[in-house]
């Protein structure tokens, strides 16, 4: 049993070595701070066994310990301190192998590539190891959607300038020689011109909508609307249009469901929806266009044509701005798009403004179209 003086003696002459060296080592790495983690880490080990050095030897000559018994004491400490730097040693290589390892990785993200994860020393190690895969990983993604996106919009520059070419040379054309005065029949020009006018405005019309829909300024005026108006109405402006194509028009509805929407721009759906159908439905055919009650407080609008089908590998670019399609679902002769192929995608912008959905699948002879919008509920009208 060490006596209470003893022990006070013992602590205090340990706390004041440890802290000693403790603080001489704390200005060490300080001064090495940005030295190898193996230096540093040799310098914490010898830290640790200079204080249990020093505190020894201070307490053997304040105890009177014999010079035999301070001599094995010693070389037990020594054997310890050797012992103790190479296992310091082999764990700060295990550390710097560990860092080169993950900054190898760190610069192969920098250059683009993706890496795997690969398991390391410590679990913290593996996680920054994971954390720098998901990372390469998500950039590649943003990468290739950077890339999709620029091909995107090289391909509807070049279309659009190429569709408001077509109307401005016809414009140019019957201009000059209704000024030159060889018109042979210059009533039938100016509806021509009048018609040129009307395709051009109907395009900056989508340019201007899918510009709002893409920045993010589309602004919504909801309430609640009833579908079986919207598409009445719309199936009414578009029969003409369809009569001319020699394609019908059916719809059927179950009932009169409400949707929480903006009137204009869900009539603009089913327009640009129905329009799309009649462009690529061959004469004689039929267009289905239905409403009916989803799941999960939804209401679906199905829009079915005989247009014949989408390969499989174009379905996912069907809502990509300025995407015309395969020869299949090109249209028609004697159909004359207004657009630019930007219909779809504007259809898309407005649905998901909505909270809705809008998909495209293959059916027999023709392709179907899915829109899915929040059903009308009560409490709406007080959000």
């Amino acid at each position: 049993m060490i006596a209470l003086g003893d022990l006070a003696v013992i602590v205090g002459t340990s706390l004041i070595v440890a802290v000693v060296i403790s603080a001489i080592a704390v200005m060490v790495l300080h001064l090495l701070r940005r030295a190898s983690i193996l230096i540093r880490l040799g310098v914490v080990v010898l830290a640790a066994v200079a204080s249990i050095v020093g505190g020894t030897v201070a307490i053997a000559r304040a105890m009177y310990i014999s010079s035999h018994d301070f001599v094995v004491l010693a070389w037990v400490i020594g054997v310890a301190a050797v012992a103790s730097l190479g296992v310091a040693a082999v764990l700060g290589m295990g550390l710097v192998r560990t860092s080169r390892t993950l900054r190898v990785a760190a610069r192969a993200v920098g250059d683009g590539q993706v890496v795997p994860a690969e398991r390391q020393d410590s679990s913290e190690f593996s996680a920054l190891s994971r954390e720098l895969a998901d990372v390469s990983r998500r950039l590649a993604e943003s990468r290739e959607e950077v890339r999709m996106l620029d091909e995107s919009r090289r391909e509807l520059v070049a279309w659009i300038s190429h569709d408001l070419r077509t109307p401005l040379a016809a414009m140019q054309a019957m201009a000059e020689a209704l000024e030159d005065g060889i018109a042979a029949d210059p009533e039938r020009y100016y509806r021509q011109l009048r018609s040129q006018t009307d395709t051009l405005s109907h395009m900056v019309d989508d340019l201007f909508e899918l510009s709002k829909i893409q920045s993010g300024a589309l602004r919504l005026e909801l309430g609640p609307l009833s579908m079986y108006d919207l598409v009445s109405d719309a199936v009414a402006d578009l029969a003409p249009l369809a009569a001319t194509r020699s394609v019908s028009l059916n719809e059927s509805q179950d009932g009169d469901l409400t949707v929480w929407g903006d009137a204009r721009e869900l009539s603009r759906v089913i327009h640009n929806l129905l329009v799309n159908a009649i462009e690529h439905s061959p004469a004689g055919s039929a267009i289905h266009v239905s409403v009916r009650e989803g799941a999960h407080s939804s209401v679906v609008l199905s829009v079915v044509d005989e247009g014949g089908g989408i390969p499989e590998e174009y379905l996912p670019k069907v809502f990509d701005a300025g995407w015309r399609g395969s020869a299949a679902r090109s249209p028609r002769s004697g159909v004359v798009s207004g657009g630019a192929g930007l219909g779809l995608a504007i259809v898309h912008g407005i649905v998901t403004a909505h909270d809705g959905d809008v998909s495209v699948r293959n059916t027999v002879g023709g392709c179907r179209f899915d829109v899915r919008l929040p059903r009308f509920q009560p409490r709406m009208a007080g959000s």
